[in-house]
């Protein structure tokens, strides 16, 4: 995955994330209760979060396009978005519980993608 195609995933899921908590400020307010919504705004935290180290990562990839682990890091990062909050999302919507078994996976593609980030810095040449 190129720098360029990082930046672009990285601002659509910055797209989607902020989507994301206006609906949950605006669209779910007095229609989930308080336990669910608070859900829903862990869910948005993360990925907008998460969206900005895709940007790191792609920021990353421009300066040091040799770094083979960046593009893995980018990937699992957006896995991440897509299991952690995505099942949190789900979970608030539905309120079917053994949706929070897919969170945990989620925030282990964030380890992981933080780990490799990290690794990848530590190893780029000066």
């Amino acid at each position: 995955m190129t720098d360029r195609s990082l930046s672009a995933l990285a601002a659509l899921c910055m797209l989607v994330g902020v989507a994301a908590g206006a609906f949950g400020a605006h669209g779910l307010k007095g229609r989930i209760d308080a336990e669910m919504l608070g859900v829903w705004q862990t869910g948005v935290q993360y990925h907008l979060v998460h969206a900005l180290g895709l940007f790191a990562v792609a920021w990353l990839r421009a300066r040091h396009p040799q770094a083979r682990l960046l593009p893995a890091a980018g990937w699992l990062m957006f896995a991440g978005i897509v299991l952690f909050s995505g099942s949190l999302y789900v979970l608030a919507l539905t309120g079917i519980r053994w949706f929070g078994a897919v969170t945990p996976l989620g925030g282990l593609a964030f380890l992981l993608a933080w780990a490799m980030t990290a690794w990848a810095a530590w190893r780029a040449p000066r």
